[in-house]
């Protein structure tokens, strides 16, 4: 029989592919399954954005036809004239954006464009699966960057040895962060960054898919607001999460145009780019209504509260989290013995609740879980009242 490539025999078991049997197993249990694993947004697209398309497909035929791959130029406007508006940063829409199909892809290729075999980049851990496996799909090594509760879930680039930071081409950061939910208080933390890529040469790649997914009245400021950031910077950015538009596979990549326009070109090779009724769709998206979005960002942060307030009262310590739709939380106490997925395995058979193990995220995210805040809020109440029994029963196993 032939075999797989051995870039593919080095990738970690595919985390949600490991959760999704244990959902499996707990539907032919009959058990309710509170699903908290994946992010995969469970609020509606907008109506407007959603009445852009049908129109769309029902009277402008052309948009059936292969698309530019760069994307739409009426697109690539819309994304620099938000950028302009939202965060004060001057994009040229000709070279300095590009339509992908959804910030995962397009972080991926980025990675295909630059890295050759043996060749670095560094990686936070624990981190998005995108952002180190795209590495080692590429042929790349993973250098890893710990993320440390104490240090903010930041990464320490001072800590980096020059030898290293001297071989990386690539530097993969994202705030607000998935799976940790940290953020960055201003622009300090991406001035050190740029001022560190342009000493050692290396291209920065921020994974920006949270950015309007913030509560308590936290803005989440873009890298390319730092003067000269945008020498060694690219930003990825999602229409996923803000408009709850997952399935659409839409985002957009900006930044230095020399930069890009390896990442242009090979996409031109692998893809034929957005379909061109899903960028029109985005379009809209932008430039539209946004009560949409405030509606979503009051969802999470309801949510949230609900959530986390309740699970410090059964006495489960865990922060608020300023961003994201994610809780970030350290083993309750009295299971700290177990690994995180040994959690999660007794969590499911024992509740029906799926949580995300922060092992799957990377090495340094053991002993913490990830959940999605992607249930109907009364669900919440139901995951609480599973939990006090399960936590005061503790790590037993039937």
């Amino acid at each position: 029989m032939v075999k797989c490539a051995d870039k593919i025999q080095k990738l970690p078991p595919y985390l949600f592919g490991a959760i999704n049997v244990l959902k499996e197993a707990a539907y032919a249990r009959k058990q309710d399954v509170i699903d908290l694993g994946m992010g995969n947004p469970d609020l509606p697209t907008a109506h407007h954005i959603v009445d852009r398309m049908c129109e769309t497909l029902q009277h402008y035929p052309k948009t059936y036809r292969y698309p530019q791959a760069k994307g739409l130029p009426k697109f690539r406007k819309t994304v620099a004239a938000w950028y302009k508006k939202r965060f004060g940063v001057d994009l040229n829409y000709e070279d300095e954006v590009l339509a992908l199909i959804g910030s995962k892809e397009g972080l991926f290729h980025m990675c295909a464009a630059y890295l050759n075999p043996g060749d670095m980049a560094m990686v936070p851990n624990p981190t998005y699966l995108v952002h180190r496996n795209g590495v080692i799909l590429s042929g790349g090594q993973v250098y890893d960057l710990p993320l440390f509760e104490e240090n903010s879930f930041l990464p320490d680039l001072d800590r980096v040895p020059h030898e290293v930071a001297d071989r990386a081409k690539l530097l993969i950061i994202s705030y607000p962060n998935n799976p940790t939910s940290a953020v960055v208080d201003g622009l300090d933390f991406f001035k050190k960054a740029v001022a560190f890529a342009k000493k050692h040469d290396i291209i920065i790649c921020h994974d920006f898919a949270y950015s309007d997914i913030v509560f308590d009245g936290y803005e989440a400021p873009s890298i390319l607001e730092v003067p000269g950031a945008k020498d060694v910077a690219v930003e990825f950015h999602s229409f996923s999460k803000t408009y709850n538009m997952a399935g659409w596979r839409l985002g957009w990549a900006c930044g230095n145009a020399d930069i890009l326009r390896p990442l242009e070109r090979l996409k031109s090779y692998i893809d034929f780019g957005v379909f061109m009724a899903v960028q029109l769709a985005g379009v809209i998206a932008l430039t539209g209504p946004q009560k949409n979005v405030r509606d979503t960002v009051a969802e999470y942060q309801r949510r949230r509260n609900r959530f986390v307030e309740g699970l410090n009262k059964l006495g489960w310590e865990v922060p608020l989290p300023r961003a994201t739709m994610y809780v970030w939380a350290r083993l309750p106490e009295n299971f700290r013995s177990m690994s995180s997925l040994q959690f999660a395995e007794l969590l499911i058979q024992k509740t029906g609740i799926v949580v995300s193990p922060g092992s799957g995220f990377g090495s340094y995210g053991e002993g913490y879980v990830r959940m999605a805040l992607v249930t109907h809020y009364n669900r919440f109440h139901d995951a609480l009242l599973r939990l006090k029994k399960f936590l005061k029963e503790g790590p037993t196993r039937e």
